[in-house]
Order: structure tokens, then C-alpha cells, then sequence
């Protein structure tokens, strides 16, 4: 039986006040099935709770962000161990700090550096996860647990105001799940409906002005229910000159999913909806290509596109190959 997490909470301070933690290391992770990462990462997340006040959600938030941007950004290193938060070696030991490999909790303090020991070792490295989210836990103490504090804490340490949107959104999909495993996804129609798509990404387009097209059209009857297709929070809905009316959904990985050319939205679908892959979030139609209202200037279809933040800016990717994979996929399961 799955225990909720506020129990496992409880349990896992008892633990802590009766003996040191046994946490994995960094060498350990490529051994962990998926569900034993979660479990990992949860405690260190639970443990920092413990310490700060501040609720798990957030360094879920905050450490997904940051495992996207490792991703997403060629001058990040993939992290070794479990927390994904990167501090350069400047940022950890102190910017005049001669030995860049210091872990000396005293001496990177001295030369200005960031870096605590927060596994109690007398030591402070950059490589281990509990000093890693010690740190930045301490900087985040600062502020405050309240999510205007949290807000404040996020913005001066990442001094964007797209970061901190992020990260609040990660942490609202966690909240409301309660679980870390976000991996499910879904097919933006149900399998059942009549449909058909084609790689159409990069495909030239006319209305508005010369440019490409960023996603790919399933066409469909109208009206045909359209689903998230990942967890996510819904960041925009509204109307777009060039996909009429429209649902933005950001997922846990930093992707932004939209979902074009709807005839209405679902009930309830609101700015700050979280939503998990399947849910109803609107119905396919025609609109867009003009003012607020615009229909029928083109067959009724689904323009479903992705987008990457990397941290600086965002940028449009081809859907078509992991629209394949979740069709297959949910076919498979269906069978």
C-alpha cells in the first residue's frame, strides 16, 4: 500500500534523529530503477524539509528545473548524483579561492564562496547531493516558507522572471499529485476518435507573414476531445491570432505544449490548472488566422506544437516523434 507523503515525512524524521542517513551516492544512481530514484530523491527533499520548513514541492520544482536546463544547455555538465542544482566552481568555493576544488566549509567561506556541508562530514562538495541541497536550502531559508517568500528567495538567486515562474509551476504539479513520477503520457486525441497526422514541422506557412510551421496538425472532427498529454500547469489559455483559441501547458521537464485551433475549452480549464496526461482541456476546431472569433478558414484539426526553454530562451522542436511514441504506446496498453 502507497503511504502518503506527509506520513512518509514523519517516518523519515524518526529515522533521521535515530540514525545518520544512508542516502545513495552519486555512483550509485545507474543502478536505481526509476521508482528507487524517486524514493532517493524524496527523502533528501523530505529531509531538507525537516531542516528549512520549507515544503518538498518546492525542491522538487526547483531541482527539475535545473535537471531541464542540464539538458537543454551543451555548457552544463549532466549531474552525477541525485539534485540536479549546479553551482560553478567559482559560485561553490569562492571567485579568489585559489584551489577550486576546496571543501574546506571554513576556507570556501573565507574567499566569499556558497558552499556548506550539509551531511555533517566536514566537508562541503560540489558533487554531493546533500550538500548541494543544503545550500541552496540556506539560501532559501533566507526568505522564508511562504510562497511570497519562496518567490523572493528564487528570483535573486536566478534573476529571471521566467525561472521563478517555472519553478512555482513544477512545484504545483508535485503538490497536487503528490508523487515525483511524471513519466505517463498521453495521446493529444483518444485513440478511438477519427484522425490522421503527418510530419509537418518546419513546413512553410503564409498567413501573418512568411514563417514555419512549429508543430504538428492532427485533423480531426470537430469538436473531438483534445487531452494533455503530459502532467503540467496550464500557463496560457486565450485567444491567438494565429491559433485561434488556445491551451499552453508547461510539464516538469521545462516544455511548453500547445494545443491550437480550439472550438471551446473544457470546464474549469483555467490559468494555473494542473493537469495530468489524458484530462480534457479543450475540443478540436477551426479557429484563428484573425480577430478574436475567427472560424473556418481551414479544415478542423489539433496544432499541437513543443517548445524548450533552455534557461535564456525557448525554442520550437518537431512533436511528430514523440507523437508516434505516445500513440503506440497507449495502442499497446489498450490491447
Amino acid at each position: 500500500m502507497k503511504l502518503p507523503y506527509y506520513q512518509i515525512f514523519f517516518i523519515f524524521v524518526i529515522l533521521l534523529i535515530l540514525s545518520p542517513a544512508t542516502l545513495t551516492s552519486a555512483t550509485d544512481k545507474e543502478d536505481l530503477s526509476s521508482e528507487d530514484l524517486h524514493k532517493e530523491r524524496m527523502a533528501l527533499y523530505l529531509k531538507t524539509e525537516a531542516e528549512t520548513s520549507i515544503p518538498w514541492f518546492y525542491f522538487a520544482g526547483i531541482d527539475s528545473y535545473e535537471r531541464s536546463l542540464r539538458q537543454a544547455k551543451k555548457d552544463l555538465p549532466e549531474e552525477e548524483g541525485l539534485i540536479a542544482i549546479y553551482y560553478s566552481e567559482d559560485n561553490w568555493s569562492g571567485e579568489l579561492n585559489p584551489n577550486k576544488q576546496d571543501t574546506t566549509p571554513k576556507s570556501i567561506a573565507f574567499f566569499g564562496g556558497k558552499g556548506l556541508d550539509g551531511n555533517e562530514d566536514g566537508r562541503a562538495e560540489r558533487t554531493n547531493d546533500e550538500d548541494v541541497l543544503h545550500t541552496f536550502a540556506v539560501h532559501m531559508n533566507k526568505y522564508g516558507s511562504k510562497e511570497s517568500s519562496i518567490r523572493a528567495g528564487l528570483w535573486d538567486f536566478y534573476q529571471r522572471d521566467k525561472a521563478v515562474e517555472l519553478i512555482l509551476g513544477h512545484a504545483s504539479v508535485y503538490r497536487e499529485i503528490d508523487s515525483l513520477d511524471v513519466s505517463k503520457r498521453a495521446f493529444p486525441v483518444p485513440l478511438h476518435f477519427n484522425y490522421s497526422y503527418r510530419t509537418t514541422w518546419g513546413n512553410a506557412r503564409g498567413w501573418g507573414g512568411k514563417r514555419i510551421h512549429e508543430g504538428t496538425d492532427i485533423f480531426a472532427g470537430h469538436s473531438t476531445p483534445v487531452r494533455a498529454t503530459t502532467y503540467g500547469i496550464v500557463e496560457l489559455k486565450g485567444w491567438n491570432k494565429y491559433g485561434g483559441w488556445r491551451v499552453g501547458i508547461r510539464d516538469t521537464s521545462n516544455v511548453y505544449h500547445y494545443f491550437a485551433h480550439l472550438s471551446s475549452f473544457e470546464q474549469g480549464m483555467e490559468r494555473g490548472t494542473v493537469v495530468e496526461p489524458g484530462d480534457v482541456i479543450g475540443y478540436v476546431g477551426s479557429s484563428g488566422y484573425g480577430k478574436e472569433g475567427t472560424q473556418g478558414k481551414f479544415p478542423p484539426h489539433l496544432h499541437y506544437g513543443m517548445y524548450k526553454d533552455s534557461g535564456y530562451t525557448e525554442w520550437s522542436f518537431d512533436p511528430y516523434p514523440s507523437l508516434r511514441v505516445w500513440e503506440r504506446a497507449e495502442r499497446k496498453q489498450g490491447k
